[in-house]
């Protein structure tokens, strides 16, 4: 019988080096994975990244990074190449990147919306692919997307927009690598209380965000907490195995569908 343990297995985190994908990395650290390999965007990022790591060793695995921008698929190809040596596989494969943009539909520019396509659609086409070519036979994939894709909103036509291939990647996904015994899952979170939020909204709607999901009262922020979310991710590469090609909105009641 497969072993859908964290314990032992080698974890690689796309967008790992901080805030949600940083907690994920230290938390599987803390659950045994034997190697933790985080992939950070740019050099503004690289202590945050580095701390990362120091965490990940000091709770007993082997810690690596690499910076990459991930918009193009041969930096896909090295991120999983060079995980894999570094670890001599890969067993779990966590998608958190993604970039955001709230502005009118008309308003926005060829060159904004190819941005947004290349990290939110490409970017996890790519990290998919690769996945099924490196990710170990029993392996677990999954993805971050947006619980907006449950929502009647204006003005994230291109977030939620270039996030919306990716319910479809993970049903193709999940069925074309099932047969290796690999579960491929994405969850959206709603708007949680990190750097990656605030910049994009006004004072009102962050007021607004803040009182939307039915269990806001209950939040410590009203937002989705990243500490809310590692537990539903932890489950799905472990427990869980047996759901896949599905899109869970985790997100307190801010959307559903």
């Amino acid at each position: 019988m497969a072993d859908h343990n964290i314990a032992g297995k080698a974890v690689l985190i796309a967008g790992g080096g901080k805030n949600l994908g940083g907690l994920i990395a230290r938390d599987f650290a803390l659950q045994g994975a034997r190697a933790v390999y985080v992939h950070y965007n740019s050099e503004a990022s690289r202590a945050e990244a580095e701390e990362t790591v120091a965490a990940i060793e000091a709770a007993g695995a082997k810690g690596h990074a690499m910076q990459a921008d991930l918009t193009s698929a041969s930096a896909m190809e090295k991120l999983f190449a060079s995980a894999k040596d570094a670890m001599g596989g890969i067993d779990i494969a966590i998608n958190t990147i993604g970039k955001v943009l709230k502005k009118p539909m008309v308003d926005i520019s060829e060159a904004e919306f190819d941005a947004m396509s290349a990290v939110n659609s490409k970017s996890a086409f790519f990290f998919l692919k690769e996945a099924g070519k490196h990710v170990s036979d029993n392996g677990k994939v999954c993805t971050l997307v947006t619980s907006l894709l449950g929502a009647y909103t204006p003005f994230y036509s291109s977030y939620a927009g270039t996030k919306a291939p990716v319910e479809h990647y993970t049903r193709a996904a999940s069925k074309e690598f099932g047969e290796r015994g690999i579960s491929v899952t994405a969850i959206g979170p709603g708007p949680m209380d990190t750097p990656f939020f605030y910049p994009a909204e006004g004072e009102d709607a962050v007021a607004y965000h803040k009182t939307a999901a039915a269990l806001s009262p209950f939040s410590k922020t009203g937002l989705t907490d990243i500490e809310d979310i590692v537990p539903w991710i932890r489950f799905l590469v472990t427990d869980g195995w047996w759901m896949t090609g599905q899109t869970v909105l985790v997100n307190g009641g801010y959307t559903t569908k």
